[in-house]
């Protein structure tokens, strides 16, 4: 029987692996017994669902919370490469980018000097993501400028080096506030959905759904209970964060990857 599970690029996707941060772990999409899920997963099951026989997909899940780029470069990149996939998932250097002082042109110089090191033999398709556009989120739309210029070196380093690209700015509904988590920094179980239809879309691969198809329309919220959910949401969360980073304190200083080999993924 033909396979036509295929990538972009016309050849067969058989095995995954999936590099970055919390976005990639799946933070914000629990699962069973304290894991998380995400939209790698869910692309994983996507792509495995392709393939006539299912049982011989395999999968890995490198991405680790509150990582910067250089150190998912330097444990991540690596790893990826000794496991030889036919498709790498590289979204990194978001944690960056949101730090007070960081140069987007110089997270920019790292990143392709790892997408160029993954793309040198040692794997099959590597495709990249570019940042959210953050318009809509409290303090995070200050960034805007500094995501947006980020965005752009992504786009022009996929087109050196031949990479799909899941263009996560241009996904329209991701910004609302339904796709978010209650921290509003990480996806929603929803969003992690619709992120993964938009990845297996980017593939080439047929999908049960539009990722960006309308929400259902909810009740217009006043003014004064915006503001309210703002200030309860800086408290919860914002100030915390705010906190672990001046502290130097990552929220995955002691946690491990959740896939660390590439195992059947059913």
């Amino acid at each position: 029987m033909e396979d036509d599970s295929t990538s972009i690029t016309g050849g067969v996707i058989g095995s995954y692996a999936a590099v970055g941060d919390s976005f990639t772990e799946g933070v914000g999409d629990p699962g069973p017994g304290g894991t998380f899920i995400g939209w790698a997963d869910r692309l994983a099951v996507l792509l495995s669902d392709q393939r006539p026989e299912q049982d011989d997909f395999r999968y890995a899940n490198l991405a680790v919370r509150g990582r910067l780029l250089d150190r998912i470069v330097a444990e991540q990149v690596p790893r990826a490469k000794e496991l030889g996939p036919d498709l790498v998932t590289f979204c990194a250097g978001g944690n960056d980018i949101l730090r007070p002082g960081s140069d987007p042109d110089d997270v920019a110089e790292r990143f392709e000097a790892a997408v160029a090191d993954l793309t040198g033999g040692a794997v099959g398709t590597v495709m990249v993501c570019t940042g959210f556009d953050t318009r809509g989120v409290p303090v995070l739309r200050h960034l805007r400028g500094k995501i947006a210029t980020y965005t752009a070196h992504v786009r022009a380093i996929a087109d050196r080096y031949d990479c799909p690209v899941l263009d996560l700015w241009s996904l329209r509904s991701v910004q609302d506030r339904r796709a978010w988590d209650s921290d509003r920094l990480r996806l929603s179980p929803d969003g992690h959905t619709r992120v993964a239809l938009r990845a297996a879309q980017v593939l080439g691969l047929s999908v049960p759904a539009d990722p960006d198809q309308p929400w259902p329309p909810v009740p217009q919220r006043g003014s004064a209970e915006v503001r309210r959910d703002n200030v309860q949401w800086a408290r919860e969360y914002l100030v915390p964060w705010i906190g672990r980073r001046l502290r130097g304190v990552s929220s995955g200083d002691h946690v491990e990857p959740k896939r660390p080999d590439l195992l059947p993924l059913r």
